[in-house]
């Protein structure tokens, strides 16, 4: 059963199926409890892991390098890959792949081009991990919203959940309404017109029976939610700055939500928040976002073990 990603690039949540799931989790949880209790990890010594931001990245990047590094595993980076790499001189992510094999034993990359995760691993006989490419997937941090919910809720299924803000252009929540649908809950989708969830991906849930309410009114999916998922208006993916400043104060979370909402909800945020969730709100006790990002570094602890098969 560890040996079931071995090998296998992570790319999109279509190819995820339940028991790679459960898998990484259960890998995340040891992995978790060691650290917790004090010990150490040794899985990755001797393997080297290539980090590609293309486009900017705080959380993502150092969460895998964390992870890299907290089982013995050594880092090559290049943070700002677009304009201080060779990609300047016109070199493609096919050649990228080729060449990056060489040099590593698993790579990850973030880029702002849809389909680029593809075509590195296209080019490349190691394990390629897409960690967001622009509006398209971001894989590993539904890993870690599952493993969220999942340790904040105990349960993944029989849940309401809704996913809030910017729905058209989050990789976050196309790729959260995608895992967690496989587990069959009620989905309120929460935007306004111009920053819908793609119908590509509506269409593809209905179509396997999963509820989805589209809705502009915040209030009233809190006040029915286990689970309220915000998202930031994504500034980068404007190409109209009036439109952007316009949508980007559209939702936001505080007391007087918090007043309103379903007793218990837990609310998440893939960050950086701009906005979204007044400050106030961290002392709420269902405030997980904090702990969210804290629980990337045990998922991404799992994947660069099982998909180089050293767990």
């Amino acid at each position: 059963m560890s040996k079931l990603l071995m090998g296998r690039d992570i790319l999109h949540v279509k190819d995820i199926k339940l028991e790679h799931i459960d898998l990484v989790m259960d890998v995340a949880s040891r992995f978790e409890r060691v650290l917790e209790g004090g010990g150490t990890l040794t899985n990755m010594t001797g393997k080297i892991l290539a980090t590609l931001f293309y486009e900017p990245s705080t959380q993502t990047r150092l969460s895998f390098e964390t992870a890299m590094l907290r089982m013995g595993g050594q880092v090559v980076s290049v943070t700002d890959a677009k304009s201080s790499s060779s990609a300047v001189k016109g070199e493609t992510l096919y050649d990228v792949g080729k060449w990056l094999e060489g040099y590593a034993d698993v790579a990850v990359i973030r880029h702002n081009e849809v389909g680029s995760a593809q075509e590195l691993a296209n080019g490349a006989d190691i394990p390629v991990i897409n960690g967001g490419d622009g509006a398209g997937q971001h894989p590993t941090q539904s890993l870690m919203d599952v493993y969220t919910i999942q340790k904040e809720r105990g349960r993944l299924n029989n849940l309401t959940v809704t996913l809030a803000g910017d729905l058209k252009n989050g990789r976050t929540v196309h790729s959260l309404s995608q895992l967690l649908g496989k587990y069959g809950p009620r989905f309120f989708f929460v935007s306004p017109e111009e920053l819908r969830m793609p119908p590509e991906i509506t269409h593809l849930l209905r179509d396997d029976g999963i509820e989805i309410i589209e809705t502009p009114d915040l209030t009233l999916a809190a006040a029915k939610s286990d689970v309220l998922y915000m998202t930031r208006v994504q500034k980068e993916r404007f190409h109209d700055a009036a439109s952007y400043e316009r949508l980007k104060g559209i939702y936001h979370v505080d007391e007087a939500l918090l007043k309103v909402c379903k007793h218990g909800m837990t609310i998440m945020h893939p960050l950086p928040r701009a906005g979204e969730i007044a400050r106030e709100v961290d002392e709420y006790e269902g405030a997980a976002y904090f702990r969210q990002a804290t629980n990337g570094v045990p998922i991404r602890m799992a994947l660069l073990a099982l998909v180089t098969g050293q767990v």
